[in-house]
C-alpha cells in the first residue's frame, strides 16, 4: 500500500485518489463536526474523541509503522502546537454558535488562506479560473456571515463573538492543513506520519475534558460520552487521514478547497440530526461555497 502510494505521487492516477480522498474527508468532517458540537459539551467529547484515537494510533506507531526518522521530531512538536490551538479555538467557537453559524466560516476561511500558503510554501500556481472558485467560495462565506449577523436570533448576545472565533479557527485550519502537508511529504512512510500524529495529537485534549467532566454540577455518563468518542475517533482517522494523503498525492490547495465541499453535508447534518433551523438562504450560501470549490477543481 505505501509503495503504490509513493508511486502514484504527482501523476493523474495520484490526482483522482486525492480528489476522491478530499472529497470523503469533506462528508466525514462534517460528521465529527457534528458529533463534537452534538449531546455533549463541544470540549468533553472532543476530549472523549482525543483519548480514543490516541489509544487506536499508539500500537501503531510503536510496533507498526517504521519509526519518525530524526529530524520529524520538531515537525511532530510544531503540528501537536498547531492542532492544540485550533482544537481550544473551535471548542470555544461551539460554545459561542450554532453549528451551522459556526461550522461553514470555520471550514470556508481555512481553504483562502491555504491556497495563499501553498503558493509560498509549495509553488502551487491556481489559473483564472480557479481563483474565480476560490472567490465564489468566499462569496459564499462572507454572505453567509452577513445573513447570521442580519436574521439570526438565537444567541444574539454571542454571535460576534462565534463568527470572530470562527475565523481565526479558520486560519488555523489552514496553517494545520499546510504545515501537515509538509509533515506527512517530510518523511519516507505517510503512515508513520499518520500513526504517531493521531497518537501525539491525542494527548492533551483528554486532561482538558476530564477537569472540565470534574468541575460540572451534573456531569454526563461517561459510557455515552466515551461512545461517542470512539466513533469519533474512526472517523477523525478517515477524515483527517484521508485529507493529508491527499495533499501529499496531489495540490494542497486543491484538497483543501475541495474538502469544503463538507459545508453541504454540514447543512443537511445540522437540518436532520441536530435539528438547527437552517433555511433556504443560508443552505444557498452554503452551496455557494461547494460551488466555488468544484470551479477551483474544474479549472485546474
Amino acid at each position: 500500500m505505501t509503495e503504490w502510494l509513493i508511486s502514484i505521487e504527482g501523476t493523474e492516477t495520484g490526482h483522482q485518489a486525492a480528489l476522491a480522498l478530499a472529497l470523503m474527508a469533506a462528508f466525514l468532517h462534517a460528521v465529527f463536526g457534528a458529533l463534537q458540537k452534538g449531546r455533549h459539551d463541544p470540549w468533553l467529547t472532543r476530549g472523549a474523541i482525543d483519548a480514543s484515537y490516541c489509544a487506536m494510533a499508539a500500537p501503531f506507531a510503536l510496533f507498526v509503522v517504521p519509526w519518525p526518522e530524526p529530524h520529524m521530531w520538531p515537525i511532530f512538536g510544531a503540528v501537536w502546537v498547531i492542532h492544540m490551538i485550533y482544537k481550544l479555538l473551535q471548542g470555544w467557537a461551539y460554545t459561542k454558535g450554532a453549528y451551522t453559524v459556526v461550522y461553514p466560516v470555520v471550514r470556508g476561511t481555512g481553504p483562502l488562506f491555504t491556497v495563499v500558503g501553498a503558493y509560498f510554501i509549495f509553488d502551487e500556481v491556481f489559473t483564472a479560473t480557479q481563483w474565480l472558485g476560490v472567490a465564489v467560495l468566499v462569496a459564499g462565506i462572507f454572505g453567509l456571515a452577513v445573513y447570521n449577523l442580519i436574521y439570526l436570533t438565537a444567541a444574539r448576545d454571542t454571535l460576534n463573538a462565534a463568527l470572530g472565533l470562527a475565523v481565526l479557527t479558520g486560519i488555523f485550519v489552514a496553517l494545520y492543513t499546510t504545515y501537515d502537508a509538509y509533515g506527512i511529504r517530510a518523511t519516507a512512510n505517510p503512515f508513520t506520519f499518520l500513526a504517531w500524529f493521531f497518537m501525539i495529537d491525542g494527548i492533551a485534549m483528554p486532561f482538558i475534558a476530564a477537569r472540565r467532566w470534574c468541575r460540572m454540577e451534573n456531569p454526563p455518563d461517561l459510557g455515552p460520552l466515551m461512545q461517542r468518542g470512539v466513533i469519533g475517533g474512526f472517523v477523525a482517522f478517515l477524515s483527517f487521514g484521508s485529507i493529508m494523503l491527499a495533499t501529499r498525492l496531489d495540490k494542497v490547495g486543491e484538497a483543501a478547497v475541495l474538502r469544503e465541499t463538507s459545508t453541504v453535508f454540514a447543512a443537511l447534518i445540522g437540518w436532520l440530526v441536530l435539528k438547527e433551523t437552517v433555511g433556504p438562504r443560508r443552505i444557498a450560501l452554503m452551496a455557494l461555497i461547494a460551488v466555488g470549490a468544484v470551479i477551483v477543481e474544474m479549472g485546474g
